[in-house]
């Protein structure tokens, strides 16, 4: 926390009611450090203003700061604490680790301070710098440019449980003060001054330099987790100079005074922020892991691959038996598609046996314990039977949810789920779903929610009907206290900007929009793409992510597609449509360095993640209507 600013000499407050006086700071949350004076130490451009330690707390800060006429202590609050005698001796003591003594000083702690402090601050440096380095820019666009320029508005860290600091973002918010890089400047070293934040998309803030008032001229966007971002304070313990802008320069002659009187009450990054940043990139899963996944070109199985690389908690996994590691699959860590060896044997899953007999040098079984847990269910009462009709998300064709049947009952609460309609004679299209999954619904949903319902291919009497269709199928519908209500806070609202999963091809994360909100599930919207590309995600997917989040982990973000790429696009996928084959597929987004390239017959298509099953509080409307 930073301290060095503040100061209730005769002159301080002298200063307060001068004409360089400026508005109160708005009152911001109480969890975050509030940027106190007293006194750590504040580096002077010129390097000439002298040093004080306080008798009372031994903080080091710059003389002139300092409370009283002998400059002995930082504040009024240790002047007064330092006269009570009980007081002084029990905090010497401490300090000291020794009987406390009336002259005794407590010299020796600002220093030993400084050092930890600049040194955990240099080791979280360096771990964020050799995360952030390996960040692929877009080239031509920019999150900042992109918001500012329609006014959008990104959703909120805390949104992303899964995501890093998505659960202890705190209270970040606009009007923080941090210490960045000074930009406008002609020194030939690096120096910094104080920023405020202007407006939070994600991860990403835009920053105003104190002292430039209402002028937006030099604001820019930074990651708010980037390494070059430090809580108010940080300069004063790294013994870093802190220069104003050279744009403003010439509008205070006391730039001491003004920063003491704008950032007292002021809230600043916690001390640890960097810390924590560091901590929660920290992902269990490490390369050479040994897990099943499901085979995406038979949904109804699954087959043993090994973790090839992890990038944010992603996964790119390759299947074992891919010799030139080519045959790939990407997913979250969290993600229900992922399970630890032997998982399929355990529930009665379909699951491909590898020609590999032996275990390949260095690969190892993921420990169970990583893998994302379900919510136990009690299946010995009613519970779903083989023949139940439901709704569900087809896993490929995301932007649907179709009319669906219950082809088999697994243990622990599975379900093997085809689509009416589309299924293969052999079962091989069918696909995995936990009965707490968020991606399975009852019979009626969509009616009551007013979604597009898609029936069975081929299925002639339109407008569909459930009870006519239950009747014309002698079939019954799942009852519906068997599905997941849960509806957590999840704070989302239609129109926040955010980075999402391709899930048609999973190792494409694509700036988006959330279009609409159905309890917990939400359209997705791919920026730039026609709407049949949209997809149904559930709020606590470990898919979606942050503004900011490509840039901090590393990942490549694919931007918006140009007007020409879309319109070719959209008159591609329309002739797909007229020859589309029996079998069900989805459609696939090209990157941003394939918009060129037609769309392929016959490509294989990666599948739905799935959603979090976690539990949280909260209820539906998911009762059907009743018909005669």
């Amino acid at each position: 926390m930073f301290d060095g600013y503040d100061s209730c000499s005769e002159d301080t407050s002298s200063s307060s009611s001068s004409d360089e006086s400026e508005e109160e700071v708005a009152p911001l949350p109480s969890s975050l450090p509030i940027i106190k004076n007293n006194g750590q130490v504040y580096t002077y451009p010129d390097g000439k203003s002298g040093m004080a330690t306080c008798e009372m707390c031994g903080m080091v800060g710059v003389r002139d700061a300092f409370y009283s006429k002998t400059k002995r202590f930082c504040s009024v609050s240790c002047s007064r604490s330092y006269s009570s005698n009980s007081k002084k001796a029990s905090i010497l003591a401490r300090l000291q680790g020794k009987p406390p003594t009336k002259k005794a000083k407590v010299l020796q702690k600002q220093p030993l301070v400084a050092k930890l402090a600049a040194y955990a601050q240099y080791q979280a440096t360096l771990q964020n710098q050799a995360k952030t380095k390996a960040a692929v820019p877009v080239e031509g666009f920019s999150w900042g440019n992109y918001i500012n320029s329609n006014s959008f508005t990104a959703a909120p860290v805390t949104c992303f449980k899964h995501a890093p600091m998505g659960t202890c973002w705190g209270d970040i918010a606009e009007g923080v003060r941090v210490e960045v890089p000074n930009t406008d400047c002609s020194l030939p070293t690096k120096v910094f001054w104080i920023a405020g934040i202007v407006k939070l998309a994600g991860y990403n803030a835009l920053l105003r330099y104190e002292g430039f008032e209402n002028d937006s001229s030099l604001d820019f966007w930074c990651n708010i987790c980037g390494s070059d971002i430090h809580p108010v304070g940080w300069c004063a313990t790294s013994g870093k100079p802190l220069v104003p802008p050279r744009t403003i320069q010439h509008k205070y002659t006391n730039w001491k005074t003004f920063l003491v009187k704008r950032l007292t009450g002021a809230k600043t990054l916690p001390p640890d922020f960097s810390q924590k940043v560091s901590e929660s990139m920290q992902y269990p899963f490490k390369t050479s892991m040994r897990v099943e996944v499901v085979d995406k070109t038979h949904l109804c199985r699954t087959r043993v691959a090994v973790v090839e690389s992890v990038i944010g908690g992603r996964l790119r996994l390759v299947y074992e038996e891919s010799e030139d590691k080519t045959d790939d699959f990407w997913c979250h860590m969290y993600s229900p598609l992922i399970h630890h060896i032997g998982w399929s044997r355990s529930i009665g899953h379909r699951f491909k046996r590898s020609d590999i007999t032996k275990k390949q040098d260095g690969h190892f079984d993921a420990p169970s314990h990583l893998f994302m847990k379900v919510k136990e269910v009690d299946a010995a009462g009613e519970w779903f039977k083989e023949g139940m009709k439901l709704e569900a998300i087809d896993p490929l064709n995301l932007s649907a949810i179709c009319v669906a049947t219950i082809r088999k009952v697994l243990a622990d609460g599975y379900l093997m789920i085809g689509i009416d309609g589309s299924e293969a004679a052999d079962g091989s299209d069918w696909f995995c779903y936990h009965a707490t999954s968020p991606s399975i619904f009852p019979v009626g949903f969509c009616e009551i929610n007013m979604i597009e319902l898609t029936p069975p291919r081929g299925y002639a009497k339109l407008p569909f009907k459930w009870f006519d269709y239950l009747r014309e199928t002698d079939s019954i519908a799942a009852p519906v206290k068997l599905f997941n209500k849960e509806v957590p806070n999840h704070g989302f609202h239609v129109g926040m900007k955010l980075e999402a999963v391709d899930l048609m091809e999973p190792r494409l994360v694509c700036v988006a929009t959330v279009t609409r909100i159905i309890h917990r599930l939400l359209r997705i919207h791919f920026d730039g793409w026609e709407d049949e590309y949209d997809q149904w995600v559930d709020c606590e997917s470990p898919d979606l992510y942050p503004v900011g989040w490509c840039q901090l982990t590393g990942y490549q973000l694919q931007p918006p597609a140009p007007q020409s790429s879309r319109d070719s696009q959209s008159s591609s996928s329309k002739q797909k449509k007229k020859a589309k084959s029996q079998q069900y597929k989805g459609h696939k987004k090209m990157t941003s360095l394939q918009l060129k390239e037609e769309l392929l017959d016959g490509e294989e298509y990666s599948f739905l993640q799935g959603a979090s099953d976690q539990e949280s509080n909260g209820s539906a409307s998911y009762y059907i209507k009743q018909e005669p």
